[in-house]
Parts: C-alpha cells; structure tokens; sequence
C-alpha cells in the first residue's frame, strides 16, 4: 500500500516537473513585442461614388520579424466624415492572423464622402499590442471626369480661338496686307470741342 502511494507521488511529481518546465519553456518562448507591418493599403485611393475600397492587408510581427499566426488584428474605421465601412454598415472587423502572420479587411466599402481619412489597426497576442494607422482617401470619379470635360472644353476654346485669329489674318491678307474696312472712329482734338461725324 504504501510502495503504491509513494509510486502515485513520484508520478505526481514527475508530471508536475514535466509540465513546470514545459512552462518555463513557453514562457522563455513568449512574444515580447509585436510589430504590424501594412503589406497593402498605404496610401490607397477610392472610389467614393462607386463605393468601391481596396482590402487593406497587414502583417503582424514578433520582436524577431518572425510573423505571429493566431494573433487578433482589429480594423477600425472612423465615425464621421471621408471613411468607408465593412460589411452590413460595420465600423470595425476583427480578423486573426493566417500561419503567414496576415489579416485582410474584406469587405471594405468606401462611404460618398471624399476626402483623406485613417484606418486604425490594432493586434493582439501573447499579452502584448501594437497599433498602427493606415491613411486612405475617398475621390468621387464624377468629379474626375468632369475635370477631363472641362479640359476638352478648353481645348476646343482654344482651338476656335486660332481658327477665328487665322479667318482674320486670312481677310487682311486678302485686300493687299491692309486691315479690313469699317468704322472709323471718332477723332478728339485740344482746343474748343467740337463733336462731328466721323470723316
């Protein structure tokens, strides 16, 4: 009975052991900092009129630049202003890292308001935290193509313009160099005014 307890015990203790120094080894193991990486998203123009937003991707670090798999990234959007939202009018998603340590914000939809505005990006693993901001902007492409109608529209000025300034050239060179006849205009002399038609 008492050869039993003793062996019971020095299970106990073997296991205890075991597992304390498996503990000891996932602690010296333990993530001391992390970092986010944005891999796409800085920077990003888009589409405001037709909601369309590129999918900002981020990469999640240990102090090692070794990728961190399993770690909990929020994407979050602004309340008011230029922004976008996720899926069904959604201001935030939470996302964890695939085994390459990246999270992708799917389902990005850009507001209609145009204008620069910031993602905030926080991820969490191991007891630690990081953050990062990923500055965007909303264009409404109306407006852009407006530009460009507005742009031809100079050109055809333009272009009137020097047609009319060659049709005149043209008429002067026409009657010996001279400029073309009309009106003359109406001659002031010193002296007592006098105002007449034109001689």
């Amino acid at each position: 009975m008492l050869g039993r307890q003793i062996l019971a015990l020095t299970l106990l203790l073997t296991i205890f052991a075991q597992s304390n120094g498996l503990a000891h080894q996932q602690a010296g193991a333990a993530i001391k900092k992390l970092n986010i990486v944005i891999v796409e998203g800085e920077g990003a123009v888009n589409n405001a009129r037709q909601r369309v937003a590129r999918a900002p991707i981020v990469q999640v670090e240990d102090e090692n630049r070794k990728p961190v798999a399993g770690a909990a990234v929020v994407f979050l959007l602004p309340n008011q202003g230029a922004g976008a939202t996720f899926a069904n009018g959604a201001r935030s998603l939470t996302v964890l890292t695939d085994n390459n340590g990246q999270a992708v914000a799917r389902g990005l939809q850009a507001n209609k308001l145009s204008g620069e505005y910031q993602m905030r990006v926080t991820a969490s693993a191991g007891g630690q935290t990081a953050s990062v901001s990923i500055g965007m902007s909303n264009i409404a492409a109306a407006g852009a193509g407006a530009a460009a109608g507005l742009g031809g529209l100079k050109w055809l000025l333009i272009v009137g313009a020097i047609g009319g300034a060659a049709a005149v050239t043209g008429v002067a060179l026409s009657n010996g160099g001279s400029t073309p006849a009309g009106p003359r205009p109406t001659v002031v002399s010193p002296g007592t005014p006098t105002v007449g038609a034109p001689q």
